[in-house]
């Protein structure tokens, strides 16, 4: 068990560090079904919360600070709300919330026209607070901020480092949420230390082939995986 879950964070920390995105999108299904929903949510926050820095750290010159006022204020009211959920609700809801969540991005990622129509910035309110929810649920922040991202005309560069620094600040929330509830059992601390090798060393990987690697190619197969996964969680 100890070796799937080191695997499963490392394929998920390599595809974070180089696309930006996918950590939790990648790792939460996979270990929801091994270890179940109340030990992943807190063992991927904590991971996310390490590969996120570092990410964060490589990326900083491209930050978009106007951008991540409007989202993070939002997303720190809707955490709360996600790990109340987690708390209240039952496991069986909250894996087909989560298999609803990831088919769906999947599809829209999929199928999306090549050229999107540009968004007000007041989008950012609902975007970040649903971000918010869904981060503090499944450490799935990601899907309404690159649905933002990509409707708003981000480049690249202002993609990664955008989302980079809202994952920190909106799964630095997560973990002190899990920490309060007493979430961050001995099993989930052990396995951190077994998985942390395996991303640190992905992380390295992922800054050193940053530039070599078609990350749109990467991003086409975890989009597909995510599907698929969404899907198994039914």
């Amino acid at each position: 068990m100890d070796f799937v879950i080191a695997a499963v964070i490392f394929i998920a920390a390599f595809q974070q560090s180089l696309t930006g995105f996918g950590f939790a999108l990648v790792a939460m299904p996979i270990l929801v079904a091994l270890v179940g929903i109340h030990t992943a949510a807190p063992l991927v926050a904590l991971l996310d919360l390490v590969i996120t820095i570092i990410n964060g750290v490589l990326w900083r010159e491209a930050i978009d600070i106007s951008e991540i006022r409007r989202l993070g204020i939002w997303m720190a009211l809707g955490v709360p709300v996600g790990i109340w959920g987690v708390i209240v609700l039952n496991e069986e809801i909250l894996k087909a919330g989560l298999g609803a969540l990831l088919v769906g991005y999947a599809l829209f990622a999929l199928f999306k026209p090549e050229r999107l129509p540009t968004i007000s910035r007041r989008w950012a309110y609902p975007a970040g607070f649903l971000a918010g929810v869904l981060g503090g649920a499944y450490n799935t922040s990601g899907p309404p901020l690159v649905l933002y991202g990509s409707l708003r005309n981000w480049s690249h560069e202002r993609f990664r480092a955008v989302l980079q620094t809202l994952f920190g600040f909106a799964i630095s929330i997560v973990v002190i949420g899990h920490l309060v509830a007493g979430h961050f059992t001995e099993e989930v601390l052990h396995m951190t230390a077994v998985a942390l090798p395996g991303l640190l060393l992905a992380a390295l990987m992922g800054a050193l082939l940053d530039r070599r690697i078609q990350a749109d190619h990467l991003k086409k197969w975890v989009i597909i995986s995510t599907l698929i996964l969404g899907i198994s969680l039914f």
